[in-house]
């Protein structure tokens, strides 16, 4: 799949198959973020590959979004700020941006692979925390469900180009 195809089709996918996922395939879509740019090349990530039903809905419980326990399986990625590069300009910590360019390219990897995802940030850190046995210095940032999309979501609107574009 072309490039631009890849992040076209890409969803935020929310009713998955039964159907499980090959751990070649949850490896391949790993490697991706693996390979994914960070500030100084920290990498200051750590991935979660929740294949446990039980522990998938432990960490989305009945009243938060159930659907994302339901997928086959659950990537956590944690960032450890502590290993972050920070600016020192302002001492902005780079640890959420960097993990959010490695989950992105989670995201995109899995789309061409035919799985689907959603990024999940709207959950109970301390419940994560609990469920995963975080080390201490080690943060929950986000989640994504991975499995087979049960349907296919037409494409969503965007803001056009030059509403999010200042040419100078």
């Amino acid at each position: 799949m072309d490039f631009y195809d890849v992040i076209q089709a890409r969803y935020s996918v929310r009713k998955y198959t039964d159907q499980s996922v090959p751990e070649e395939m949850i490896r391949r879509v790993l490697e991706a973020a693996r390979l994914a740019p960070s500030a100084c090349n920290k990498q200051p990530w750590h991935f979660f590959v929740v294949r446990d039903e039980d522990t998938r809905r432990r960490l989305f419980p009945p009243d938060r979004q159930v659907w994302a326990g339901e997928a086959p399986v659950v990537l956590v990625a944690c960032s450890y700020p502590g290993d972050a590069w920070v600016r020192s300009y302002d001492g902005k910590n780079h640890a959420d941006v960097d993990l959010g360019i490695a989950v992105e390219h989670i995201m995109l990897a899995a789309t061409a692979k035919g799985l689907g995802t959603c990024w999940i940030c709207a959950f109970d850190p301390e419940l994560f925390r609990k469920v995963l046995q975080l080390p201490d210095g080690m943060e929950p940032v986000a989640a994504t469900p991975l499995g087979y999309p049960a349907t296919v979501q037409p494409a969503c609107n965007r803001k056009p180009l030059d509403e999010i574009v200042t040419w100078r």
